[in-house]
């Protein structure tokens, strides 16, 4: 029984891989905001989106925040529901290793090139989405791409943040995107 335990204890743990982020960032000239994530989950990277793992609110709160019909489903939609709101979405990381989705295990950062959308959008905030994106953010990229941009750190979407609840999140996101979104 403890070889079994053992065993799985390190299966959990796994091993470092190094990632690359294999899908672009979601922006048009109209993005007014843009939030940022850290690194695709294992379940986004399998999807090729954003946010892809299902216990993730990131998508039932932003729908609730910017008061949709419904939480959108295909990458289409959440893709449609980002442009129509002027919402640009992106994450910090371009690589790094990284076991499995953990953020705590990040190590070996090459940040994405923000000016590719800072110089293509009139983005007027950037928030970042948990205290990770936003502790890599101000580490890799606040001072080279957006030293004077107000920086806004939101609480996680993330079903780690298990502390904060959808309606919760749904509160806090609201008024602070609310305030660069009118």
């Amino acid at each position: 029984m403890e070889d079994k335990q053992r065993k799985e204890g390190k299966k959990a743990q796994g091993s470092y891989e190094h990632v690359t982020h294999e899908f672009g960032p979601v922006y048009d000239s109209t993005s007014k905001i843009l939030i940022l994530g850290s690194l695709p989950s294992v379940k986004s990277r399998q999807q090729q989106f954003y946010y892809g793992h299902p216990q993730n609110r990131f998508w039932r709160v932003l729908a609730n925040v910017l008061e949709a019909e419904k939480v959108p489903d295909t990458i289409e939609e959440k893709r449609s529901l980002l442009l129509t709101n002027k919402i640009a979405l992106w994450d910090v990381i371009e690589s790094c290793d990284i076991i499995g989705s953990a953020d705590s295990t990040i190590k070996n950062v090459k940040e994405n090139d923000m000016s590719v959308i800072l110089g293509a959008a009139p983005i007027r905030a950037i928030f970042t989405n948990g205290a990770k994106a936003d502790t890599l953010f101000h580490k890799y990229c606040r001072e080279r791409y957006a030293s004077e941009m107000p920086v806004i750190k939101l609480p996680s979407t993330s079903p780690a943040n298990a502390a904060w609840s959808a309606e919760r999140l749904t509160m806090v996101w609201k008024e602070e995107i609310g305030k660069y979104l009118s």
